[in-house]
């Protein structure tokens, strides 16, 4: 049972409501938004992170994937593995940025972001020899565009788990990783 309930809609402030359009009907945007203020922000990086990021879509989803896995943030992991198949990501390339097969269906860049992306949550800074290959790959725009996704993930993920945000027709304790 989540700790906190889902705010509805039709109960947001006009300027929540505006803010939220574009976004999912969402047990997560429900739920941040008892903090009118940082809802505002996040809903906010949600649109830029999803909508405006010149990241490739599927190679921003591995790293949402990634980050939900390392996080146990089954919420995350659910929603994004949805968008990761609506954008063409097989099966086997989901496995892999969630840990649960090699990475050897992964292209090298995609694998050498998956552990960039190990390093970012893990160690807070990636070594140069992960760092430079990325971000003279991805360029300064790309570069910060990833690591302002994978913290805004990192954030999202204890967000969900510290609420313990059910997912939507789903009770908590139906949900892996949940008692």
């Amino acid at each position: 049972m989540a700790r906190l309930p889902v705010i509805p809609r039709t109960a947001f402030s006009a300027e929540l409501s505006a803010r939220a359009k574009g976004l999912a009907v969402a047990n997560v945007f429900g739920t941040v938004a008892h903090s009118e203020p940082t809802a505002r922000a996040f809903y906010a990086m949600t649109k830029a992170i999803l909508f405006e990021s010149s990241l490739n879509g599927q190679l921003r989803e591995l790293v949402i994937l990634r980050v939900g896995a390392l996080s146990r943030a089954p919420y995350e992991i659910h929603h994004h593995r949805r968008l990761a198949q609506q954008l063409g990501l097989s099966d086997e390339k989901i496995a892999a940025a969630l840990q649960q097969r090699d990475d050897t269906c992964l292209t090298s860049f995609e694998q050498l972001v998956m552990h960039f992306t190990d390093a970012v949550v893990w160690q807070v800074k990636a070594p140069e020899f992960l760092y430079r290959p990325v971000a003279d790959q991805l360029g300064p725009a790309g570069i910060c565009e990833l690591l302002q996704t994978i913290g805004f993930y990192m954030a999202v993920s204890r967000v969900l788990e510290n609420l313990e945000v059910d997912i939507e027709d789903e009770p908590a304790s139906a949900q892996p990783g949940r008692a």
